[in-house]
C-alpha cells in the first residue's frame, strides 16, 4: 500500500531546485522541479519518488497528518517506528506516488 503523507518544506535551495522537508519529524531532500508555482518555506507538499509533485492546502495538510498521528498513536513504539520508516521509503518508491 502507498501512502502520500503531507511534507513541510523548511529549507528551499533554487539553484539545486531542491527542498529540505520534514515528513513526520523525518527531514530529506526532495527535487521541487514539477511543480509550476514557487515554493516557499512552510509549504505543505505531497512526495512522489524523491519529487514534490504538488503543493497542497495547509488545513487539508494538518488535518491529513493529525489523523496519521491518531494511528500511530494507537501502535506500540516498535510497530510506530517500522510504519514511520516505511510510510518515507514507500512514499519515495511507490509506483503511483501513494494514489490507490
Amino acid at each position: 500500500m502507498c501512502l502520500s503523507i503531507p511534507s513541510k518544506v523548511v529549507e528551499v535551495n533554487k539553484d539545486e531546485v531542491t527542498a529540505i522537508v520534514d515528513t513526520m519529524g523525518v527531514k530529506r531532500k526532495v527535487g521541487i522541479d514539477f511543480i509550476a508555482d514557487e515554493v516557499e518555506e512552510g509549504d505543505y507538499v505531497l512526495i512522489h519518488i524523491g519529487y514534490a509533485m504538488n503543493i497542497i492546502d495547509e488545513e487539508d495538510a494538518l488535518e491529513s497528518i493529525k489523523v496519521y498521528q491518531e494511528i500511530l498513536e494507537k501502535m506500540d513504539e516498535e510497530q510506530r517506528q517500522e510504519v514511520q520508516e516505511s510510510m518515507v521509503k514507500e512514499s519515495d518508491n511507490c509506483p503511483n506516488g501513494g494514489v490507490t
